[in-house]
């Protein structure tokens, strides 16, 4: 299964239980989302499906990878852990594909207060399978007719997704409107980092505001210093992870991803945040930026 290799452990995990193996393709450099271009070249007779990861919060290029997808008869899988309610070209998140999968993480933009999250999809022959999987293969009480596993999200987790559905709009237009405040900011400051680009035809509903820069543990340090708190989303590639890593996949290839790993930060994010606290943050980082050179 094709994938980008800069992403969380658990998007190659889940190839890997299955019993397929991930097959790395490298990232584009302004959204860090998987490379179109490059996924054709990877492909082999034993690929079965496509596996983008619409990162940070903005979709990946759906129109192209599908394309690609019906072109070799591979099933395209939209991990969209960060970018449930996002839109592409009209469409929404986990709703560009032949299947989606979402996460309800407390840190995302629809967060539960634990573990949780969803699978989406249009064909009702995968839906019923999905169905019949997260209850032990059952497609009816004690009727066993597939291998399954105890998927199912617990009450409580549920009650509170449902609770806070009715804030979701206001959570991912919040979320909009900090990240568009974050880039004013940040540009107006003239510090030295690279801003994510976003495409004109999609939104990002920031699950993670990212930045890039150099000298990332002084700057870090001293945001921490003052307070404020980051996070680096991912700091090593899959592909140099002792359970993920490929022996046709030397740790240093996916140049792109390996560099992203060197100089992504997470700024503080949430929906609740004031545009108020932007400033501070900012000024720090820039400040922190300029005094390392």
């Amino acid at each position: 299964m094709i994938t980008t290799p800069f992403t969380f452990a658990a998007t190659a995990e889940a190839i890997l239980l299955v019993g397929a193996k991930p097959v790395y393709v490298d990232i584009l450099p302004g959204s860090c989302n998987l490379d179109p271009a490059l996924i054709e070249a990877a492909i082999t007779s034993a690929s079965r499906a496509i596996m983008p990861v619409s990162l940070y919060g903005q979709i990946a290029d759906m129109d192209e990878i599908n394309a690609i997808g019906a072109r070799h008869g591979l099933t395209v899988i939209e991990d969209a852990t960060q970018s449930f309610g996002a839109r592409y070209k009209g469409r929404m998140s986990s709703n560009t594909s032949t299947i989606g999968a979402t996460s309800f993480f407390p840190s995302k933009p629809l967060g539960c207060y634990g573990d949780g999250g969803a699978l989406f999809t249009s064909d009702d022959v995968l839906a019923k399978a999905f169905r019949e999987i997260r209850v032990h293969g059952q497609s009816q009480r004690y009727l066993h007719t597939r291998l399954g596993l105890g998927g199912r999200m617990d009450t409580l987790q549920c009650a509170v997704v449902l609770g806070k559905l009715e804030r979701f709009e206001w959570e991912i237009e919040q979320r909009k409107r900090l990240g568009s405040r974050y880039a004013e900011l940040i540009q107006a400051s003239g510090a030295p980092v690279e801003l994510l680009a976003v495409a004109d035809d999609r939104d990002c509903v920031w699950a993670q505001y990212t930045i890039k820069i150099s000298a990332r543990e002084v700057v870090q340090a001293t945001l921490k210093a003052a307070g404020i708190p980051t996070a680096v989303h991912y700091p090593r590639p899959l592909h140099q992870q002792p359970a993920y890593a490929q022996n046709d996949c030397p740790a240093d290839s996916m140049p792109l991803s390996n560099l992203a790993a060197q100089r992504v930060m997470s700024l503080p994010m949430s929906a609740d945040m004031s545009e108020d606290q932007l400033p501070l943050v900012v000024s720090v980082l820039a400040r922190s930026l300029r005094d390392s050179g």
